[in-house]
């Protein structure tokens, strides 16, 4: 059975358990690493030598980085699908998963740990009102990549729009003020339709 190291409230992990759950696939999470503690474990680092999560290990293949986890696991049980066989179609994908891991991650991050992690009178006001402002501008560019589109790979959901889901939780939950973007918040509530994206993804932040 598969294993997917990590923990579940890490936005890279869902990005994982999310695509399992879209696929049925089973998979077994009893392997959690806590929060902070991966580059202490030398069990865990054995595994994966930068000691972040996620990691998987698919019946003796280990594998880590969240985006290349998923296409691994898309190509191998949804090729055609999710792994989109057109390869203009899942360059397209392919882009936008890692503009997610580069543009959005980055300043996301430093909302969620001023927000969530750190202490009101303790907080970087500056640096949290920055990142909210560059999150607010990305959300345009995302929603007008949206336009015409149901989801962000054309017409069919695919491995384009995990990364981007789950960031589109966290940026809805904890960045005020945020612009109206139509395309951005029809795409959104499309994927809220869907059971594997409320089940990993709308979760307590911590």
């Amino acid at each position: 059975m598969l294993v997917v190291y990590g923990r579940a409230s890490s936005s890279n992990v869902q990005k994982v358990l999310w695509l399992c759950e879209e696929l049925g696939l089973p998979y077994s999470t009893a392997h959690d690493v806590p929060p902070g503690k991966a580059k202490e474990s030398a069990d865990y680092s054995k595994l994966n030598p930068n000691g972040l999560i996620p990691t998987i290990d698919d019946d003796g293949f280990v594998l880590w980085e969240s985006n290349a986890i998923v296409r691994y696991l898309a190509a191998k049980h949804a090729n055609g699908s999710l792994f989109p066989s057109d390869l203009r179609v899942r360059a397209d994908a392919d882009r936008w998963m890692d503009w997610q891991a580069t543009v959005l991650a980055p300043p996301t991050a430093v909302v969620l740990l001023q927000t969530i992690r750190t202490a009101p009178e303790k907080r970087d006001n500056a640096a949290l009102a920055a990142a909210c402002q560059t999150l607010r501008d990305k959300a345009g560019t995302l929603d007008a990549a949206l336009a015409g589109r149901n989801y962000i790979g054309g017409s069919s959901f695919t491995i384009g729009d995990l990364p981007l889901g789950q960031w589109m939780w966290r940026y809805a939950s904890l960045v005020p003020d945020r612009p109206k973007h139509a395309n951005l918040e029809a795409w959104y509530a499309r994927l809220q339709e869907r059971p594997a994206f409320r089940k990993i993804v709308m979760t307590k932040l911590v």
